[in-house]
């Protein structure tokens, strides 16, 4: 797929996909909806979302709040076409067992197929019970493989390309446990790796939005991210694509990222605390990185710490 520039839309921001106009109305290169789940579900009880502002830091414990996967069909129908790419990013239920997960992701693709041009298969929010567990062994295998049937059948049956299908793995994997998700994604020729989801660590205990339960994001989560995407790119020379999220506030920690290994880039606390207007900074201020460095385009850029 080709993107007019690296920078779109993280999930989380638009649940029930009902700014599809305004994501393309700010310059976003894509956006990415979700998460949806086969199920409505309201979600945790509020309050749920925290707001650090001197570190420039959220908290949330939303719970994949949702209209359920029927009703976003109907929303996207009338949508209507959309001059950039639309992501997906696909929850399980809360009420789903976790041995039928594959049954909810699978059937929450299916439903959205025709409507969306790239899925996300989410298992690494912290604020589904046992979610995180999904991100190993045969549950994701199975997970992957109902999804990758979804998309054969689709694809064979409106004669069409397949379309892309990536993995969201958390910040707090080890490096054995991240290695062993990567493995299973070059297995089944998963397309990518958007590192990464909020994190359960804290920069401190002094605050108390610091001590609510959920997952941090914003700029306590930049380093965590990008080492992820770096240690990714390393383990694999390169070879699967990268979306590189945590902490964008700026054009430098987007330029981070893509020297990581980042191939695209998204943002959602950044937007929280620096408005609309943080797609043209970081746009801009990547045209200018670009200008003032060895690289002819930003696909040149693109790991280059590791050849450095």
């Amino acid at each position: 797929m080709q993107y007019s520039h690296p920078f779109g839309l993280a999930a989380g921001m638009d649940k029930r996909a009902e700014a599809l106009r305004g994501w393309e109305s700010i310059g976003l290169a894509f956006s990415e909806i979700g998460g949806v789940t086969m199920l409505e579900q309201s979600g945790n009880p509020k309050p749920r979302m925290f707001r650090h502002g001197g570190d420039r830091a959220l908290v949330n414990r939303m719970g994949f709040n949702n209209p359920g996967s029927e009703k976003i069909v109907q929303q996207l129908r009338r949508s209507g076409p959309r001059s950039i790419p639309v992501w997906a990013n696909l929850g399980k239920s809360k009420l789903t067992p976790i041995d039928e997960a594959k049954i909810d992701y699978s059937t929450t693709m299916n439903r959205l197929w025709p409507f969306v041009d790239v899925f996300v298969i989410n298992v690494s929010s912290p604020n589904t019970p046992g979610l995180r567990d999904l991100q190993h062994g045969d549950h994701l295998k199975g997970i992957l493989n109902a999804c990758i049937e979804v998309n054969q059948t689709n694809s064979e049956r409106e004669n069409v390309p397949s379309k892309p299908l990536l993995i969201k793995v958390a910040p707090d994997l080890t490096i054995e446990q991240l290695e062993a998700v990567v493995d299973e994604a070059l297995a089944c020729e998963i397309d990518g790796i958007v590192a990464t989801n909020t994190t359960l660590e804290r920069p401190n205990q002094s605050s108390k939005i610091y001590l609510e339960q959920g997952g941090c994001s914003g700029s306590p989560l930049k380093n965590q991210s990008t080492e992820m995407i770096r240690h990714i790119y390393s383990y694999t020379d390169g070879k699967l694509p990268i979306v590189g999220v945590g902490g964008i506030m700026n054009a430098e920690d987007a330029w981070e990222k893509i020297l990581a290994g980042a191939t695209l880039l998204q943002a959602y606390a950044g937007f929280v605390f620096e408005g609309p207007g943080l797609t043209k900074s970081i746009v801009h201020g990547l045209h200018n990185k670009l200008k003032h460095s060895e690289f002819e385009t930003i696909a040149d850029a693109v790991g280059s710490s590791h050849r450095s």
